[in-house]
């Protein structure tokens, strides 16, 4: 399982509701369900995520998340998930928006493009990064809004979204990685609310 989903299985309480955004094949939301008893609920695009989502006894619906989520109402879930699909929306304002809306809490988790060897890269090849951890070239690539830990913190700011707490992934030293999230994180993980 991916590091920052191991890492917020932690922040979600057992026996809670859950809703994932871009729950690709539903393997974090089973997770969820048989080690947390969480009563969960996946959106997805992908047709064949979606099937096999579906094929591991999963609430499954097929929607665009760009269009938002008119179709819950406010607080209707406990914590809604937005993990590593932040940077493929359109809107992620709008996203993060409707995510705080429909339930109590949220987390989200985004690779930082703010790290060393993408600076790095950009700096001494003059192209955009293609790594193990960003596998694809500028035209072929799902990510078409770059953020970075600062950029998702201002952004927060902005929304009078509250950060619970945040945790930061780097490749080498985790310590460098919280120090230093916008220069050492690879990936960025969040819990937010709306203030009370």
């Amino acid at each position: 399982m991916r590091q920052d989903l191991t890492h917020i299985v932690r922040w979600i309480d057992p026996g809670s509701r859950v809703l994932d955004l871009g729950c690709g094949d539903g393997e974090f939301l089973k997770r969820l369900r048989d080690e947390r008893g969480a009563a969960g609920t996946g959106i997805e695009i992908d047709q064949d995520n979606l099937t096999r989502a579906v094929g591991k006894g999963l609430n499954i619906v097929q929607q665009d998340l760009d269009q938002g989520l008119a179709n819950f109402p406010d607080q209707s879930f406990d914590t809604v998930v937005l993990a590593h699909a932040l940077q493929a929306m359109h809107y992620p304002d709008r996203v993060l928006a409707e995510m705080l809306r429909v339930g109590r809490q949220g987390i989200v988790t985004f690779p930082n493009f703010g790290h060393w060897r993408c600076r790095l890269h950009l700096t001494t090849r003059g192209r955009m990064p293609v790594s193990r951890f960003l596998p694809y070239r500028w035209y072929d690539t799902p990510n078409i809004h770059f953020c970075t830990v600062r950029d998702f913190e201002q952004l927060c700011a902005e929304q009078g979204v509250r950060i619970l707490a945040r945790d930061m992934v780097g490749a080498g030293s985790s310590m460098l990685a919280r120090a230093w999230p916008n220069l050492f994180a690879q990936t960025a993980i969040y819990h937010l609310t709306r203030p009370a």
